[in-house]
């Protein structure tokens, strides 16, 4: 958005954009204008519809294999109730391996599909919509759930804040879920020592790398934006 430039008008030039087929958000300078917006609730609630429109075509023009929410859900449902399984199986064996298998199941069981889940939960909690599944990273592919931007926009940046952080918060979790079991099952010590190494595993992947391009990124992001809203008053 240049200094000459309206809030329409740059509405206008993006959309157009998009629907021509560049999809490139960013180097349309569709982010750095909704930075701007978000500053002041009203204009964020008054551009909400343009913005959340504009990053849905983007999406979907560049995301063609898509899921509905609520079979993604399902799925994701199912993977955790899987992981609860491994956990009842390993209390219930004689065979030390066997459970310190079934427990290492469960913690990546409960690690890939609570991550969503939680944002899902915690996003609908504060008014937050999402659009589809889809399947996100080169490899291995991991889902991604899509914000609808709309209500993303229309949310407390604290609350979007939150909402970002639950998925971090869960997946940081879930290895050290199915840890507390280990003392009740008769798995071996590596299965413990399995265990730990995942999760502070994940606590180094999200210090590298999530502060600076994921979940915690966006949680600095939107309290940030929140500190700006305060002070604004």
């Amino acid at each position: 958005m240049s200094s000459q430039e309206t809030y329409q008008e740059a509405f206008w030039r993006i959309e157009a954009a998009v629907d021509a087929g560049r999809t490139d958000l960013g180097s349309l300078g569709f982010w750095r204008l909704l930075a701007k917006v978000k500053r002041e609730p009203a204009l964020a609630t008054h551009w909400a519809d343009v913005a959340g429109r504009i990053d849905r075509k983007a999406f979907e023009a560049r995301v063609r294999l898509r899921f509905p929410v609520w079979f993604g859900n399902a799925v994701l449902l199912l993977g955790v109730l899987l992981g609860s399984f491994a956990v009842g199986m390993a209390l219930g064996t004689s065979s030390p391996t066997f459970a310190g298998l079934a427990l290492l199941f469960a913690g990546g069981a409960w690690l890939v599909c609570l991550h969503d889940l939680a944002h899902w939960l915690t996003g609908r909690i504060a008014g937050i919509r999402f659009t589809s599944y889809f399947l996100s990273g080169p490899f291995p592919p991991r889902p991604g759930l899509k914000t609808d931007y709309a209500t993303y926009l229309r949310a407390a940046p604290a609350a979007r804040a939150w909402m970002h952080a639950s998925g971090a918060i869960a997946t940081k979790a879930a290895p050290f879920a199915a840890l507390a079991f280990w003392p009740a099952t008769g798995a071996p010590g590596w299965a413990a020592w399995a265990l730990v190494g995942v999760g502070l595993l994940t606590v180094v992947t999200d210090v590298l790398f999530s502060t600076k391009r994921s979940d915690w990124k966006k949680v600095r992001r939107e309290l940030a934006v929140a500190r700006a809203q305060a002070s604004s008053r």
